[in-house]
């Protein structure tokens, strides 16, 4: 009963712990101008918490550095089960133009597992709230395939 309780629960009330791992810090505004009142977050149920271990989801800008490689890895961990981790932007997606440097691991899936990409570099707010809301489930089916019609044929949203 708990288990079902906590799946319905889960996708009404998302609290989010933003983790800038090397950013440029372009990604880092886009996230917190998705929690403004003009895009207005809340109404999906996402908060910005101030500790990863109040935390649903992890939201991870910039390309894993050397040095915040470990940091990272001990701040997935904090953040109590069940878990979401993001990777917004490009550079958390593959590294960017930081993918083979020596002091870049490149993408966040190399250190910790991802569930969603959100890429852009910046990406949009609305490509970011989109995103959250894909992985909710809140988008209706025919919302996504009508946004789909403008992608290259086989793309899929993950």
């Amino acid at each position: 009963m708990l288990e079902k309780l906590c799946k319905k629960a889960f996708p009404k009330s998302l609290w989010v712990y933003h983790a800038n791992t090397g950013a440029c810090n372009g990604c880092d505004i886009e996230v917190i101008n998705i929690l403004t009142p003009y895009y207005d977050a809340e109404r999906f149920g996402i908060k910005l918490v101030g500790s990863p271990r109040h935390a649903d989801v992890l939201l991870v800008s910039g390309p894993v550095t050397r040095q915040c490689a470990p940091s990272l890895r001990r701040l997935y961990e904090a953040v109590p089960n069940p878990k979401l981790v993001f990777a917004i932007g490009s550079c958390p997606t593959g590294g960017s133009v930081f993918y083979d440097l020596y002091s870049s691991y490149g993408g966040a899936d190399k250190i910790i597992p991802v569930n969603y990409y959100i890429p852009g570099c910046p990406p949009r707010p609305e490509a970011i709230l989109y995103g959250i809301a894909v992985a909710l489930g809140i988008v209706p089916k025919k919302v996504e395939k009508a946004v789909l019609k403008h992608f290259p044929e086989g793309y899929e949203i993950k």
